[in-house]
């Protein structure tokens, strides 16, 4: 008898485990106060988990502070007629009402100044900033607000989906990168595949939202108190809508609860009308966005539509590749170029593609103006490619891993985008994770364990990363740094990087430490600011390690290179050391600033691209194994294993974290995580309890990750290499093992095998891509309902 249909599905999470690998340092020739490659913790861990960290809402209130509370539109495309504050303004606590005729600078703003701070008289999403309430207290301004009464003319047409975009032909922009000659080779092809792909958008979910406080100050200054990423594009921002200079505005981060990119350009949202209303009113304003408040106003993760060709041998060897991305970019265009960038300029994930067209369509629709998310645009693409060979495995009836195995880069190669593949790390992260994964074994032990269960199915999936390393911006690849040594000793940093929580901070006093040659202990970062340095990047596409780590080094050999002279024995105490440079009047201050040197040409209308984009690649490779619940959907991770190319790391242990918590992410990406909306563009999943993040339980039962031994970088800092953003794209290993389970279970009720499966893969949609009578019977009914409109819509 069957009775895996009412068995528990494993879940073995009580008895998790997890295994960490990585390269040891030389202890014989490392000093013991040189921390550069050493397991440390994150120097504000105890901090954090005792919840003494100081974020934006726990600076102190001022004697005079107010509060601000947005209001924003509840229309997706409409002209505003009127607003009435006349029952707001007689609430408890109502000090001013700010709209657009209150900027006085620039009420244009955001990066293509195709933005407004407070709309001007058409509104073109819902959640876009109409006015503010400023009041006393935080609920009294969030109550007035609420108590604005604002009358709209709906505007056609309405567009919320990639679909209407396409059908009106509504795009910012459309690019192109060309190599070889794809259409001629694809029609030479014997094998040749269409289908298209679906890839759902995420919400950032920081656990700090977005957050402001500006101080309106003499002559015109403001210091700005900013949950950024970016502070000197917050800088920038505040200086044109109040209508100052630059040196008038000052940003100061001390750390944030998480950005992921969402607060790269998104902050300006919240700090562009607080400082409008500081300057009106000059007191001390304040602003923290509620979780639906920041899911509301703020921008999420491209969602993508991707429509390929591939021409194929009957070997399984990748000729030719057409591919059309289309992303909902939103209401204004903020980075999606950028990230539609990247998505052209690593469509390859890790396999040669001898010829490419592949054309991106940035969709202008009426939803909050999509932006940065951790690997921005590559893990979109990345699954699309990766959907490329699992359809091409299953044309050929070849094993995936195989498929994977032929069109993987090896040294020697050259990328579309010029990039040359100088080593086989690539190969050594597939064979170690082949290997450690014990692939084949699991592979006939889950083909053996599906024979034996008709509910219940495992899947298997191998899956590689190439993530290109780089800021798509050339200009971008610059940082500075700033380091004081003080007479007793003591040493204090400062860099333009922005601690997120991804340690940072950590690793460049790691580097501080080397170049000046004393313990971690005497270094200390305490904040990032417009006023130590300028002109700051964000801290963002994984290379804040790289450049930041550079720019402090330089500074320290300056400061080094002074204090040679007064070196008197080689067992010359640092403080002596200090005291003596200092008594001759030796500066002790250093500046240093690093950039790369790298610059590529890409026209986006021919695609001819000359130079190369990235500086250097990332490699990883992960194996996943699920097991699925093919009567309800429900799967869970039976085991992960990871062996990412992290060059020399400089700290492990915090590597190590970021790949874990990298890793997680990406599954809420393509398997958990679902923003919905009506059909008229009001988001539907506005806070945890209908939208869902992964949990501690729904990490994998065995968890492995393994940084590659014998790694080296020349290309970055102590020949490290990036760490944030490329273990993400590994998740999507747990999408194609539940493909693969689905597939088991496709083929023992005789469905095809070969069928299309969007991503997040949901338990609903597993349920339904598993094609039994159920699923049908529900399609069936679905069909007979049409015309009847959806209480959601796939963006």
């Amino acid at each position: 008898m069957e009775l895996s249909a009412i068995e528990p599905l494993h879940n073995g999470w009580k008895d998790m485990k997890s295994t960490q690998t990585w390269q040891e340092i030389d202890e014989s020739k490392q000093s013991p106060t040189d921390e550069v490659g050493r397991a440390r913790k994150h120097l504000a861990a105890d901090l954090h988990v005792t919840g003494e960290a100081t974020f934006v809402d726990d600076i102190p209130a001022y004697t005079d502070e107010l509060h601000l509370c947005m209001v924003t539109s509840t229309h997706a495309h409409a002209q505003i007629i009127d607003v009435n504050i006349e029952i707001a303004s007689r609430h408890t606590g109502f000090v001013a009402y700010i709209d657009k005729n209150d900027v006085p600078g620039c009420n244009e703003c955001g990066i293509g100044m195709d933005d407004y701070v407070f709309a001007d008289g058409i509104v073109t999403r819902v959640g876009q900033t109409i006015g503010a309430v400023v009041a006393d207290t935080r609920a009294h301004a969030q109550q007035a607000a609420r108590l604005v009464q604002v009358t709209y003319q709906d505007i056609q047409p309405c567009i919320i989906t990639i679909e209407d975009a396409i059908k009106h032909e509504s795009y910012f922009d459309k690019m192109v990168v060309k190599h070889g000659n794809a259409e001629e080779e694809y029609e030479k092809c014997t094998v040749q595949i269409e289908a298209q792909v679906r890839i759902g958008s995420q919400d950032h979910f920081y656990i700090e939202t977005q957050g402001c406080i500006a101080v309106p100050k003499e002559n015109n200054e403001m210091e700005i108190y900013s949950a950024t990423q970016h502070p000197a594009h917050v800088q920038k921002e505040v200086a044109n809508v109040v209508g100052v200079a630059q040196h008038k505005v000052s940003v100061t981060v001390k750390r944030l609860g998480g950005g992921f990119g969402g607060k790269e350009t998104n902050c300006t949202l919240v700090s562009n009308p607080v400082a409008v209303a500081a300057h009106k009113l000059g007191r001390p304003i304040r602003c923290m966005l509620d979780r639906h408040e920041d899911m509301i106003i703020t921008g999420k993760r491209h969602p993508y539509l991707g429509k390929y060709k591939i021409g194929a041998t009957e070997g399984g060897e990748i000729v030719a590749v057409i591919l059309d991305l289309f992303s909902n970019s939103g209401n204004n265009l903020d980075v999606s170029g950028g990230v539609m960038e990247r998505s052209l300029l690593n469509a390859d994930s890790a396999y040669k593609l001898p010829n490419v067209k592949i054309c991106g369509y940035l969709c202008k629709t009426n939803i909050a103006s999509n932006t940065c998310f951790r690997s921005s645009g590559a893990p979109q693409v990345a699954i699309i490619t990766e959907d490329m060979l699992d359809r091409l495995s299953g044309r050929l009836n070849m094993n995936p891993y195989k498929v994977r195995e032929v069109n993987m880069y090896r040294k020697g190669d050259t990328t579309y985008y010029n990039l040359a593949v100088n080593d086989s790390k690539l190969q050594r992260c597939y064979e170690e994770c082949f290997n450690k994964s014990e692939y084949e074994s699991r592979r006939n032990s889950v083909d053996q364990f599906n024979k034996q269960n008709l509910h219940r199915k495992r899947g298997l999936s191998l899956n590689m990363m190439n993530f290109g390393v780089a800021f798509g911006l050339p200009h971008l690849n610059q940082a500075g740094a700033l380091v004081h040594i003080y007479t007793d000793g003591s040493v204090l940093l400062t860099h333009g990087g922005i601690e997120m929580g991804q340690g940072l901070h950590t690793k460049m006093i790691q580097v501080a430490g080397r170049v000046l040659g004393i313990g971690s202990e005497r270094i200390y970062t305490n904040e990032t600011s417009t006023k130590t340095v300028p002109n700051t990047s964000p801290t963002a596409a994984s290379v804040s390690s790289d450049l930041n780590g550079m720019a402090v080094k330089i500074a320290c050999e300056k400061l080094m290179k002074r204090l040679e002279p007064y070196r008197k024995t080689a067992d010359m105490s640092w403080k002596e050391l200090i005291s003596t440079a200092y008594v001759n009047r030796v500066n002790l201050s250093a500046t240093g600033h690093y950039n790369h040197n790298e610059t590529y040409a890409w026209d986006k209308k021919s695609g001819k691209i000359t130079g190369s984009p990235w500086s250097y690649s990332s490699y990883g490779c992960a194996v996943s194994e699920v097991e699925v619940d093919c009567l309800t959907g429900e799967h869970v991770i039976l085991r992960t294993d990871i062996v990412l190319d992290v060059g020399r790391s400089l700290n492990p242990a915090v590597d190590i974290g970021q790949i874990e918590g990298a890793f997680m992410q990406g599954y809420g990406l393509f398997c958990l995580e679902e923003p919905l909306h009506s059909p008229q563009g009001s988001l539907l999943t506005t806070g945890p309890g209908s939208y869902k993040i992964p949990a501690f339980g729904q990490c994998p039962r065995e968890f492995n990750v393994h940084l590659l031994d014998e790694s080296s970088n020349p290309k970055a800092i102590y020949h490290s290499k990036a760490i944030g953003e490329p273990p993400f794209i590994l998740a999507n290993s747990v999408f194609f093992a539940i493909k693969d389970a689905i597939r088991a279970h496709r083929r023992d009720e005789n469905f095809s095998p070969d069928f299309q499966l969007n991503s997040p893969v949901t338990v609903e949609r597993t349920r339904m891509a598993m094609g039994d009578r159920f699923a049908v019977q529900h399609r069936n009914s679905a069909a007979k309902g049409s015309g009847v409109e959806p209480w959601s819509i796939r963006l």
